[in-house]
C-alpha cells in the first residue's frame, strides 16, 4: 500500500539536476522505497522506518555515481506537506 511520496533530488551520473518521485510502501513487514530515473531503478528492502528505506535507496544510487542525493516527505496518504518539512541530506554533493 502506498503510504507516502518523498522528493527525491540530486545530481545524476552526467552531470544534471534531478527530481522524482521516490515512493514508499508499507506493509504488515514494514516500509519500502522505491525511485525510477530514466530507465534506472532503485527499490529498497523492507524496514522498520522511512529513514532506513530512503537510505537505502540513496546508496544504490550513489554506486550508480549519482550524487548531491537529498529527499524530504511531499505526501503521506492524501495530506501535503512538502512545503512544511525539512530536506534530508543522504550523500555528498562532491564525492
Amino acid at each position: 500500500m502506498l503510504f507516502e511520496i518523498h522528493q527525491l533530488e540530486g545530481v545524476d551520473p552526467i552531470g544534471r539536476m534531478f527530481s522524482r518521485d521516490a515512493k514508499i510502501d508499507v506493509d504488515e513487514e514494514g516500509y519500502a522505497a522505491s525511485v525510477s530515473y530514466e530507465g534506472f531503478s532503485a527499490q529498497s528492502s523492507r524496514f522498520a522506518t522511512v529513514d532506513e528505506a530512503l537510505a537505502e535507496v540513496a546508496k544504490k544510487l550513489e554506486k550508480k555515481r549519482f550524487k548531491g542525493l537529498r529527499s524530504r516527505l511531499n505526501f503521506r496518504e492524501d495530506r501535503y506537506y512538502a512545503e512544511r518539512t525539512a530536506w534530508v541530506n543522504h550523500t555528498p554533493l562532491v564525492a
